[in-house]
């Protein structure tokens, strides 16, 4: 699992290999990546937006902007959680995720990014 904590944001993530797929005459490597979104803050805060910088071993980087997470912006009192599930799929066998999700503070209504770690994606697990 990889972590950071950013303003009191706490991001976690875990990944996983769900096979092969075949879209318009291609082969993905098919992953899902489990976010975890951790407020340690003593302030209700808000997911805005999502920015992905997705690398391919085997294609150039995506970038992804939008609006929240899987149709949602979810409020995070303080101690609170919200975790979510989405996908990724890749034409090599690895490859990367990284970004940022665009948050607002509801008591000062201050904007804020906060880091979504740097997390791999490989059908073949790391040996220790």
């Amino acid at each position: 699992m990889v972590q950071q904590i950013t303003n009191g944001i706490k991001i976690s993530v875990k990944t996983k290999f769900n096979g092969t797929i075949e879209r318009n005459q291609n082969i993905f490597n098919a992953f899902s990546y489990f976010i975890t979104i951790q407020n340690e803050s003593d302030d209700a805060v808000q997911l805005l937006e999502r920015f992905w910088e997705i690398s391919d071993a085997l294609n150039d980087k995506e970038f992804v902007v939008g609006e929240g997470v899987v149709g949602q912006k979810p409020t995070l009192n303080p101690n609170e959680q919200y975790t979510y599930r989405s996908n990724c799929f890749l034409l090599g066998d690895s490859g990367s995720m990284k970004g940022t999700f665009k948050m607002i503070n509801k008591r000062t209504s201050h904007l804020f990014q906060v880091i979504i770690p740097t997390f791999q994606l490989t059908t073949i697990p790391f040996l220790n």
